[in-house]
């Protein structure tokens, strides 16, 4: 992608998930969000109404982030993903390059609204538009509830430190360090720390073509 301004690290924290934070930087995110939802829309045809049916956000919240007038939950940004049929990434991304850096003070950085649960990526916007790899960490004793994803996504948990028990509609499944799990997450999809230290993971979510 073009050289990229350097960005400040941002937390985003939502009531029943993760939100754009509100430190300096945020209004450049929200521009880049609104810019890309509206040139993303505009380029498949659709209408405000279509997109509102196709992702089960309202016309009124889409209207407000084409126009940079709210600060949208990670979410409901991932329903307008899963709307496009497209990675998140891609919501959030900027144009690709041949080589892109993505150095650990500049990442994103989600937080969950308890501040228990991080997630901070570990590959640059855009880098693949099917893969997407993510280092989360979990305190202990703590849960955080993860919304579905586009139909079709999987993922691949990895533990690096602590215990993990991931919970889908299908059951549960109890992981150590070293242990990894294959799930379909296009469906609600919650993870639990059940350890008395915080635990580290590595999450790989790979979308259907």
């Amino acid at each position: 992608m073009p050289k990229k301004p350097k960005l400040p690290q941002r937390r985003m924290s939502p009531p029943a998930g993760l939100r754009l934070g509100d430190e300096v930087g945020a209004a450049d995110l929200g521009s880049r969000v609104a810019h890309n939802l509206r040139t993303l829309r505009k380029a498949r045809g659709m209408s405000l109404d279509e997109l509102a049916h196709a992702s089960g956000v309202s016309r009124a919240a889409l209207s407000q982030i084409e126009t940079n007038k709210t600060n949208p939950t990670i979410g409901l940004l991932w329903k307008v993903a899963a709307g496009f049929g497209i990675p998140f990434n891609e919501i959030l991304g900027e144009a690709r390059a041949s080589a892109s850096i993505l150095r650990r003070t500049d990442a994103q950085v989600l937080q969950s609204a308890d501040g228990k649960f991080h997630s901070r990526p570990l590959a640059p916007a855009g880098a693949n538009p099917l893969v997407e790899l993510y280092e989360l960490r979990l305190a202990a004793r703590s849960r955080h509830a993860s919304e579905a994803h586009a139909p079709g996504t999987r993922e691949i948990v990895v533990v690096l430190t602590g215990t993990l028990r991931l919970v889908t509609k299908d059951g549960s499944y109890d992981l150590a360090a070293g242990d990894s799990l294959l799930f379909s997450a296009d469906e609600p999809h919650v993870y639990e720390n059940p350890g008395n230290a915080e635990a580290r993971y590595h999450d790989v979510i790979v979308y259907s073509r």
